[in-house]
């Protein structure tokens, strides 16, 4: 399996992200990644970067979006960066919005499942590339 990128520097960060999460964060956790197979990790650090949500099998990142990042122009451009970036690594992003996963939490647990499943079935490419 491929070695992500890992700036080390953010590893108290990530470890406090972890003890903290949003309210949506920890209901996505505890209700459904944390027992999914397969496994997943939270507060992942790829890059300069920490994910909220990452499974290495499916090279899948979720990013759970507050309003914030609608409402400020700034992190909507940050946002898009990020996605490049992590797409450049040949991972896939899914973002939901925080009212999607208070108000449908089995449609986003379903299309994480759905892409997971779709992903684990693919040969993995990155720059157009089968490995």
């Amino acid at each position: 399996m491929e070695i992500l990128p890992r700036n080390k520097k953010l590893r108290s960060r990530s470890t406090q992200m972890r003890s903290e999460p949003t309210p949506q964060e920890r209901h996505l956790w505890y209700d459904f990644l944390r027992a999914a197979r397969p496994q997943w990790n939270r507060q992942r650090i790829i890059g300069s970067y920490i994910v909220d949500f990452y499974c290495a099998k499916a090279r899948l990142v979720i990013e759970l979006d507050g309003g914030q990042h609608y409402d400020e122009s700034g992190l909507i451009e940050y946002d898009r960066i990020r996605t490049e970036y992590l797409e450049a690594l040949g991972l896939n992003v899914l973002r939901f919005t925080n009212p999607e996963v208070d108000h449908n939490f089995q449609a986003v647990c379903q299309k994480i499942q759905v892409e997971t499943e779709r992903l684990l079935k693919k040969p993995f490419q990155k720059n157009g590339e089968c490995l």
